[in-house]
């Protein structure tokens, strides 16, 4: 498969999972979180399916398109690292979806972040809150969710926090 058919069907994913997690999340209240904000796509995505939602974006260092980058107040700039348990902290378990996308070239840096936010998670989700990931990260009382038709196993994952 070529590169560009491959990143057709990772948006094609990303886009389907977020649609799903967002219709099982329902008017849940509380505030969503995208971990990583790339070029801003999937957060322009998520204000679309949900209008009037506070969503905190956490973010290294911007690089998105001046209209995908959220106002001051909820932007978490800086490493998950720190900024992920000061989220714990300000919200506890308020949060009903969260989008992590946080791949990068490195396997070994891939899974030891993506195992630091899964260490995170049950502090942070609501009973039945929903977790949208591009790297497998299984918490502790989490349901994997059955991907959206034509989404190929291991492109993405979804998780359901225990109710």
């Amino acid at each position: 498969m070529s590169r560009l058919d491959s990143a057709i069907r990772r948006l094609q994913a990303q886009r389907a999972c977020l649609e799903l997690g967002v219709r099982l999340m329902g008017t849940t209240e509380g505030p969503l979180f995208e971990l990583g904000l790339g070029n801003g796509r999937t957060y322009d995505h998520l204000r679309e399916l949900c209008p009037g939602r506070e969503i905190f974006v956490f973010e290294r260092q911007i690089a998105a398109h001046p209209d995908c980058i959220p106002d001051a107040d909820h932007l978490l700039l800086g490493d998950v690292f720190s900024t992920l348990p000061q989220a714990v902290a300000r919200f506890g378990r308020t949060v009903p979806l969260v989008h992590a996308d946080i791949g990068s070239g490195d396997a070994a840096s891939n899974a030891e972040i993506a195992a630091f936010v899964a260490s995170q998670l049950p502090q942070l989700l609501r009973p039945g809150g929903i977790v949208i990931a591009d790297q497998a990260m299984p918490f502790a009382g989490a349901e994997e969710l059955a991907l959206p038709e034509g989404v190929k196993v291991g492109r993405y994952f979804m998780y359901r926090a225990a109710h």
